[in-house]
């Protein structure tokens, strides 16, 4: 009884301070991060905040706990290493897959990792071969598990050289094509600069957890930009914003980007991989 009385005194103080903070002058609302677009393409970034909003998919929480499981910490990669034995097949031992039908996971981000598995788990994300793999995770092998990838080293890729035929880009490479989108975004067409949410080099935000996509295979990136461009539902409740970006895009710009970024990696990963 003494025990339960505490615990309903402690029970009442929570809710007073609740009130109290609901009941305080709301705080001003924070500035906008400053965007990662250089200064040069200033001019282009800013009519796109009015048309597509990256931060709509910032809303990203740590992978949530079943009922019966308990809540998940930072993940240990040490303890992710063992639990990613099965993802070897398919994704590499460390990450770096082989196969460009299975994407790349090195470097990637814990909590987008641990998102994406959570996401199979439940269905909202479909896969044959992902959906039962997650089926027995819980929410901290799925932090353990991102945190080992998150802890390896992404492979360099190379860009395609190959032009494009006839169309507006007519003559340019493809990888010319993706570079001035990914750096520059499209104005015209309502496209934002990718940088913009995936930084200059491809590394992506940990924070509201937007991928690392520097280096991701082309093909994995290609379809994955056509599925967002199709706009099923399960695309939409994804990423709302590359759903909406992806349909203002042409084929030509969606392979240009795919290639760019297959290619897109910091200089130091490019010279060990020379």
């Amino acid at each position: 009884m003494k025990y339960t009385r505490i615990l309903g005194v402690a029970a009442a103080l929570l809710v007073t301070s609740a009130v109290a903070s609901q009941s305080a002058t709301p705080a001003a609302a924070p500035a906008p991060a400053a965007s990662t677009t250089p200064a040069a393409n200033a001019s282009v970034a800013a009519p796109m905040a009015a048309t597509v909003q990256p931060a709509a998919e910032a809303t990203a929480a740590p992978v949530a706990a079943l009922a019966d499981e308990k809540p998940a910490t930072w993940g240990d990669p040490k303890a992710g290493q063992t639990k990613a034995g099965a993802c070897a097949a398919c994704h590499g031992a460390d990450g770096n897959s082989s196969d460009a039908q299975y994407p790349r996971l090195a470097g990637q981000h814990e909590r987008y990792i641990a998102k994406q598995l959570q996401r199979f788990k439940t269905g909202e994300r479909e896969n044959p071969i992902m959906m039962p793999m997650a089926s027995s995770l819980s929410a901290q092998d799925m932090r353990d598990i991102g945190a080992y990838f998150a802890t390896q080293k992404g492979a360099a890729g190379v860009a395609d050289e190959s032009p494009v035929k006839g169309g507006p880009y007519d003559g340019k490479k493809y990888w010319e094509v993706g570079e001035s989108l990914f750096r520059a975004g499209n104005a015209k067409a309502g496209v934002p600069a990718c940088l913009a949410c995936h930084g200059p080099t491809g590394r992506g935000n940990p924070g509201p957890a937007y991928p690392s996509v520097g280096g991701q295979h082309a093909a994995y990136t290609l379809a994955r930009l056509n599925f967002f461009k199709a706009g099923s539902d399960k695309a939409k409740a994804a990423a709302p914003a590359m759903t909406e970006i992806s349909k203002r895009l042409s084929d030509e710009e969606i392979q240009g980007l795919a290639t760019y970024i297959e290619g897109l990696h910091p200089a130091a990963v490019a010279r060990k991989a020379d």
